[in-house]
């Protein structure tokens, strides 16, 4: 069963974060920039207080008009923050993630910002997974023909 780690073994645990005053403007760019949909919103102690997502600007951005750029990304930012550790399996994080209904979950160790998952990861590694049952599988029914 693989874990969360091992998804950030493959794919690096390198988090783009922004402070919680950093402009809507500024963030979008960098999500823009880096081909992201999210950024992690951290304090000055590096603790984690929010995520900024594109959907969480989607959801504000008409209400707010052309201030929207503005304004900082705490004014936007999901704050019920769902998250994970990183010995926590592929399965669970799947689950959390359509229940919870989020694009992307942090993972934390001992209160650390040790890296973020998308759904396009989990159901990366969830694909990858069965097709390595799959294959073991074929080749245990062929050997024993």
């Amino acid at each position: 069963m693989e874990l969360l780690k091992d998804i950030l073994d493959s794919k690096g645990r390198e988090v783009l974060t922004v402070s919680p005053e950093t402009t809507v403007r500024d963030a979008l760019v960098t999500m823009a920039q880096k081909n992201i949909g999210a950024l992690m919103v951290t304090n000055a102690d590096r603790r984690l207080v929010g995520v900024f997502s594109e959907r969480d600007f989607a959801r504000h951005a008409l209400s707010h008009g052309n201030d929207v750029f503005g304004l900082p990304v705490s004014d936007l930012m999901s704050t019920r923050i769902r998250s994970a550790p990183a010995g926590t399996s592929i399965d669970t994080c799947m689950a959390l993630m359509t229940t919870e209904r989020i694009r992307h979950l942090p993972v934390i160790e001992n209160g650390i910002l040790e890296g973020v998952v998308s759904i396009g990861d989990v159901v990366k590694a969830t694909v990858d997974e069965k097709d390595t049952v799959i294959e073991q599988l074929e080749h245990y029914i062929s050997s024993s023909i």
